[in-house]
């Protein structure tokens, strides 16, 4: 994609560009409580996986047994 604005500088028909970069370059203010909020539901997950092999487990040898 080729850089349409020249040395004299085109106007921007959809806005100003350099107020929509320092936009998206602000961070938030929660941005660390954001970061560390995954990882509970994917600590969650993993728990109730490993409960649910075990209790596959349990249930097989209990059948074989």
């Amino acid at each position: 994609m080729a850089n349409t604005q020249g040395p004299e500088g085109n106007y921007d028909p959809a806005g100003s560009t350099q107020m929509f970069r320092a936009f998206v370059d602000e961070t938030p203010q929660g941005g660390s409580r954001q970061a560390s909020a995954p990882a509970g539901p994917r600590i969650g997950l993993i728990v109730g996986v490993v409960v649910a092999v075990l209790v596959v487990a349990a249930v097989a040898w209990l059948a074989l047994k």
